[in-house]
């Protein structure tokens, strides 16, 4: 095969001048054309144009379309530099043995001067072979099935929709594997164009992920691939080309300009409150991707109820404000200003008036109220409804887009190149009677043990650095306690608003959520490097391993602080006189009580501070720095890339998009998930936040995908894979945690065992002083009584209260648990298993309501498959009639009847 180098500019400009003789001759019949043949080519007369601003993604013919590109610089070192030379010379001749079509732009045409591009075109007989191996689906008939009706108030949605042509690029089409040996089945009007380029560049990396370069006559299995050229630095990189600038669109008319569609309706903010492309996204990026942005709109969308509910949760706790019987006694200078409660610390802390927490019982208010209760088991059915309404889109869309049989068709094809490479041992595949690499049982147990045992330790880890934070909390709150309440520092002011445990639990949560992501940072690799190790077998396999290892560790790594606060904190304190350790009575490290406003406030801090450092750092991440790395760019005078670099060089200085980019991108959106389904009882504002942040979130990935990353590889995926089961096992898990929230963290069960069994007249009157138990101040440890200078200002009282329900001293079972405590606790049992039932019984009956696939669904897969066998059928018959036929016919001028009219025949009959 012929390659084209490319040239100095001079020559170039030379031949573009030469290149307008309209009686050249056009020479296709070869693979490539050489620099001395480029004057005959009468598509210049198209090249002429688009070559100047060099913003074009086809060969120098303006004909043959650019299907991948390769880059590579030579090195300095001899040695190095004639080692990858060689293998870049195998690789690409191993390449053109399998018909693909080369074209190289030599480093004298680049900016940097350096860099070689290498451009790679896949002609019809590569594309029809590989999309007969991988069974891709093209169309045979166009669909007959008319689109959905309008439905009622149809205008009231107008303003949220985009152009018919942008939700619907291509029309409907019935569709079927393709076969090479049936080309005139299908309906191929312009071979160019019958592949999209999204299909042509995954056929085109399918090859280049298994093209070996070693010499031929050589076994050396392991050199095989462009992604260990890329590991070794044989090539710099490797990405399909996007169609044109995002900004403006293509100056070929044959070019889709699909990218300005995408940026000028989807990923600019401004349409934030516009449908998503789905159809296009799908076309231009593939089906994987076109996946993940169905199910994060969807999600989105269903964000929305929820977080009407929990807005208007919070807006009763505004409104019942001032009926907060219990918040009035403790701020009433007569009630809690003439009850003295005992120190929450040893040495450090003093005695204090409850009412000093007025502010905090208030606060407390906002979250802690009989909503909240109705807003758990709302969001217990939400999440059913989310997961089984997306279980019918989702199905929706694998019949739309062609994706219904595509698992159990495409398993095999799917074989990571790795494996292939790695697993030397071969054995009988009893389905395909085909020999296949294997691993060994043996190999396989060692790694999965070894696999283990990583994973094992850094969640041990993990557990040591929370750990660390709980001792963190309870040395420092001491020291809190004394700055914020002594009455000698001048920060008095500021201690009447904050609590030396908001003081604690803020400066923790904020440590903890630093801990949080630099272990997030080292154990992404870990979790990488450990999936490589095992070796999957196919791509699935690989994504579903490393999928349930990192969200494992984030599950730890996010959500245990918030379990401990909401499940641990305040539940093993012991009393005066009793008092419980972290690490024994040698540590003095008391474990720490609740805020006095309750522990649900303590958790909504915690709640708030992670979820909401965690999304402004995320969008920091994807959203600022990008736009500070464009704004430098500008500086340096790339106002108008066109006008300098060619469409390969433009798409080059972008960033990668890896294998695993997308997979960051739900492990982001499900560790939100947790956060709004697991604890939302004690925050009904999570989903409001999520809300806006998931809004921006779309726009901030559409723009990411159209401005800053490289065009993706094309790849299918029916469905968000280990995600749904993932999705299922927090939505179960989060009933059961939002019961025992409203149970064990809440004061919502001993408000209600006290408003209905045991006030007068059925008022939350004198609550507060039934909640606190009494303790004789001088039965107190010394080491649990204050310093002399901490020590009580008024000296005159003789006991000290604090929460929980004890008997008071003098009586015969001093200081054991009254009937009251067992009453509480019976009645928070009952609780959980009422709401519990309550809700598993809803969202079972839901999703047995809820069919997974909806009707028409059915029946269109149904026709489809009908039509199919019917078609197939008709064409076999035609088939044959036409070689019988052919076969009794002697006449030379008959011969090549029923061939001229084949097509037409099969048409009819079509």
């Amino acid at each position: 095969m012929r390659r084209i180098t490319g040239k100095a500019k001079d020559e170039t400009l030379i031949e573009l001048q030469s290149a307008t003789d309209p009686h050249t001759a056009d020479d296709h019949s070869g693979n490539g054309v050489s620099l001395s043949e480029r004057v005959t080519l009468p598509g210049h007369a198209e090249t002429d144009k688009l070559q100047p601003n060099k913003d074009t993604v086809f060969f120098r013919d303006g004909v043959r379309r650019i299907d991948f590109v390769l880059s590579y610089v030579d090195d300095k070192d001899g040695e190095k530099k004639q080692e990858r030379r060689e293998r870049r010379r195998e690789f690409e001749a191993n390449l053109e043995k399998v018909g693909l079509e080369l074209e190289t732009e030599d480093k004298s045409d680049s900016k940097d001067q350096k860099t070689y591009f290498l451009k790679i075109h896949a002609p019809w007989d590569v594309l029809a072979t590989y999309a007969d191996i991988l069974k891709i689906k093209v169309p045979f008939k166009q669909s007959d099935i008319p689109h959905s009706q309008d439905v009622p108030l149809d205008w009231l949605s107008r303003p949220f929709r985009l152009p018919e042509h942008i939700m619907r690029p291509q029309l409907d089409y019935f569709t079927y594997p393709f076969d090479k040996a049936k080309t005139d089945f299908f309906l191929i009007n312009d071979k160019d164009t019958f592949f999209p380029p999204s299909t042509r560049n995954r056929i085109v990396f399918y090859i280049l992920a298994r093209c070996p370069y070693y010499k031929e006559g050589r076994k050396d299995k392991d050199k095989t691939g462009i992604k260990r050229l890329l590991s070794n630095g044989t090539y710099t990189s490797a990405f399909p080309l996007h169609d044109c600038r995002y900004w403006k669109r293509a100056r070929n008319a044959e070019c889709e300009s699909e990218r300005f569609n995408l940026y000028k309706h989807w990923a600019r903010f401004l349409c934030f409150y516009k449908e998503q492309p789905l159809n296009l996204i799908r076309k231009y990026y593939g089906e994987k991707i076109g996946i993940y942005f169905a199910w994060l709109g969807f999600y989105t969308e269903m964000l929305f109820f929820a977080a009407v509910m929990g807005l208007i949760c919070f807006t009763y706790g505004v409104l019942s404000y001032d009926d907060n019987i219990s918040s009035k006694e403790i701020c009433d200078a007569n009630i809690g200003g003439s009850i003295v409660m005992c120190p929450l610390c040893d040495k450090k802390c003093p005695f204090w008036k409850l009412n000093s927490t007025c502010l905090s019982s208030w606060q407390s208010h906002l979250f802690d109220n009989e909503g909240t209760v109705f807003f758990a088991i709302f969001m217990g059915i939400w999440v059913t409804l989310f997961l089984e309404f997306w279980k019918r889109r989702q199905a929706r869309l694998e019949y739309e887009w062609d994706l219904v049989d595509f698992e159990e068709e495409q398993q095999q094809l799917q074989i990571r190149p790795e494996f292939e490479i790695q697993c030397t041992n071969r054995r009988l595949n009893k389905i395909t009677q085909e020999m296949e690499p294997y691993l060994p049982v043996t190999s396989k147990c060692a790694r999965f043990c070894l696999s283990a045992a990583t994973v094992v330790f850094w969640i041990s880890l993990i557990v040591a650095c929370i750990i660390g934070v709980i001792a963190y909390r309870l040395a420092v709150y001491a020291a809190f306690a004394s700055i914020i309440k002594d009455p000698m520092r001048k920060i008095q002011v500021v201690g009447r608003f904050i609590t030396p445990q908001l003081a604690t639990s803020v400066t923790a949560s904020c440590i903890n959520f630093v801990i949080i992501m630099i272990l997030n940072f080292f154990y992404e690799r870990v979790a990488v490097w450990i999936t490589d190790m095992e070796i999957p077998k196919t791509h699935l396999e690989y994504e579903n391993r490393l999928t349930m290892k990192m969200f494992l560790f984030q599950f730890v790594n996010y959500y245990s602080s918030c379990f401990y606060v909401a499940f641990f904190k305040g539940k093993f304190v012991g009393f005066p006189g009793k008092y419980s350790y972290m690490f024994g009575t040698g540590s003095n490290l008391r474990n720490e009580e609740c805020d006095p406003g309750g522990c649900l406030i303590e958790l909504t801090t915690q709640l708030v501070i992670v979820m909401a450092g965690k999304q402004l750092w995320g969008n920091i991440q994807e959203a600022l720095l990008p736009l500070m790395r464009n704004w430098w760019s500008s500086r340096k005078g790339r106002h108008h890339p066109e006008n300098h670099y060619s469409r390969w060089e433009q798409d080059h200085v972008l960033q990668n998009f890896s294998q695993l980019g997308l997979f960051y991108e739900y492990l982001e959106m499900v560790v939100q998930f947790g956060f709004i389904t697991l604890f939302v009882a004690s925050f009904p504002l999570a989903p409001l936040l999520a809300l806006f942040n998931n809004i921006l979130e779309i726009r901030v990935d559409a723009w990411k995908f159209t401005t800053q990353f490289r065009r993706p590889v094309a790849s299918k995926a029916r469905n968000i894979g280990a995600w749904q089961e993932i999705l299922n096992a927090v939505a179960i898990l989060s009933v059961v945690t939002n019961a025992f929230i409203m149970a064990f963290t809440s004061d919502m069960i001993p408000r209600m065992v006290y408003l209905y069994a045991i006030s007068e007249g059925t008022s939350m009157r004198g609550y507060v002083n039934n909640s606190l138990s009494i303790y004789n101040i001088s039965q107190i440890p010394d080491n649990n009584m204050p310093e002399a200078d901490h020590y009580w200002f008024d000296n005159t009282t003789a006991t000290c209260r604090y929460r929980d329900y004890r008997y008071p001293p003098g009586h015969e079972k001093a200081y054991a648990h009254t009937m009251q405590y067992w009453h509480i606790l019976a009645a928070k049992m009952a609780f959980i298993i009422i709401m519990e039932h309550v809700v598993f019984v809803v969202k079972f009956f839901v999703a047995w309501m809820i069919p997974d696939v909806p009707s028409d669904v059915k029946a269109r897969i149904k026709r489809e498959r009908y039509l199919i066998q019917e078609y197939l059928h008709n064409y076999e018959v035609e088939r044959l009639k036409l070689q019988l036929s052919a076969s009794f016919i002697t006449e030379p001028s008959s011969e090549t009847s029923p061939m001229t009219d084949k097509h037409e025949v099969l048409s009819e009959c079509l």
